[in-house]
């Protein structure tokens, strides 16, 4: 599924790992902001918090076994698995 431009985030936040001109300049071609935190300076405030609530919310879904490894072979199948554990949550 490609993603429409409703759908397009205006930001994208990333650690010092996704700091380099190929990413940064692919995210400016697609007019996403790059917040990305540069090697050798300061961590950017606040974006562990918002990093905490990415992860936790993976971590809980690791709950249900049946979404920590995808048997299902249909994706919609799947999805719908995620977003009824996403509603459980």
């Amino acid at each position: 599924m490609f993603a429409t431009r409703e759908r397009t985030p205006e930001t994208l936040l990333g650690d010092k790992g996704y700091n380099s001109k190929p990413v940064r300049r692919r995210l400016r071609h697609r007019s996403i902001l790059p917040v990305i935190s540069r090697r050798g300076a300061p961590d950017i405030h606040g974006l562990g918090k918002l990093r905490y609530v990415a992860e936790q919310t993976f971590a809980l879904l690791q709950e249900f076994k049946r979404l920590a490894v995808r048997w299902e072979r249909r994706l919609g199948l799947h999805d719908a698995l995620v977003s009824q554990g996403c509603t459980l949550i």
